[in-house]
């Protein structure tokens, strides 16, 4: 197994809005803001090679929206996730499994494409995309209006139209031993319903993709949690939960979307779990 990171988008959000009822005078120590009180946010994927297979975790924005949609966002440039494969030597024919960690458009948002005819395909016409049955019905048939403008239509039903949608097999409440993939999966309630973290074994590390239940290091201090997450009581409960293990069992946290700490550890203190050591990602892995 080889595992390559892939920077798909760079953009902004409100950080208000990225850290809730925590002061900006507090959590703009660690995000720095802008005039407009915006902050850095990344998204990143994660590649993984394995024999014959190639799997991609998560696709950030794309590039299928309006001009209009992407200047909310303050996004540098297109999105660079094909041009990250291909500079790792693959292409984007190559991936067979592309995993959703959610359906929220700065996940799936590469997972399809526009083409000439304005016709909107899947961006890796040779792969199975992953989602979790619970989720979908949570985002496609049944999406709340607070939830809904995350859920972008034109992401998700051009996927279940593919014929190349399909859904993990989920044999217990919060973690699966995952058979179809080569990872386990921590599922997460408190952002969107059933959120799922990769839990990826690699040389001889622990690996967790992040995802949405720690965006960055400055939601390491548990009431530290976005206003975007549905039910932040349970994202609150889920955090401390996860940190405790992390902590105790020397886990490495892949942060998709911090722009400046790509993977770290976390140690038990007096206040409380609390960032250990950062690492960059192809420092901490030999290729």
């Amino acid at each position: 197994m080889k595992l390559f990171s892939l920077e798909a988008d760079m953009f902004k959000l409100d950080g208000g809005a990225m850290f809730g009822v925590v002061p900006k005078t507090i959590w703009q120590r660690t995000n720095p803001s802008d005039s407009q009180n915006r902050i850095d946010i990344s998204a990143t994927s994660l590649l993984i090679e394995l024999g014959n297979r190639l799997i991609l975790i998560d696709t950030g924005m794309g590039d299928k929206q309006s001009e209009k949609f992407y200047q909310h966002f303050d996004r540098v440039g297109g999105s660079n996730l094909v041009k990250a494969i291909r500079a790792h030597g693959f292409s984007e024919q190559e991936v067979t499994d592309v995993f959703l960690t959610h359906l929220h458009f700065d996940h799936v948002g590469g997972a399809t494409i526009r083409d000439q005819k304005n016709r909107i395909l899947p961006t890796f016409i040779n792969a199975t995309y992953w989602s979790n049955q619970e989720h979908w019905d949570w985002a496609v048939v049944h999406p709340n209006p607070r939830e809904k403008a995350s859920f972008l239509e034109e992401n998700l039903i051009p996927l279940k139209k593919s014929s190349q949608l399909r859904f993990i097999d989920q044999t217990s409440e919060n973690y699966t031993k995952c058979s179809q993939l080569p990872f386990s999966i921590i599922f997460a309630n408190g952002h969107t319903e059933k959120q799922m973290l990769p839990m990826i074994e690699y040389q001889g590390k622990t690996l967790v993709f992040m995802a949405d239940l720690l965006p960055t290091i400055g939601h390491i201090p548990l009431p530290y949690i976005m206003s975007y997450d549905t039910r932040p009581l349970i994202t609150l409960a889920e955090k401390e939960v996860f940190l405790k293990k992390a902590a105790q069992n020397n886990w490495y946290l892949f942060l998709q979307h911090d722009a400046r700490n790509q993977i770290i550890t976390v140690k038990e203190t007096e206040k409380g779990v609390r960032l250990d050591k950062t690492f960059i990602f192809n420092d901490l892995f030999n290729h």
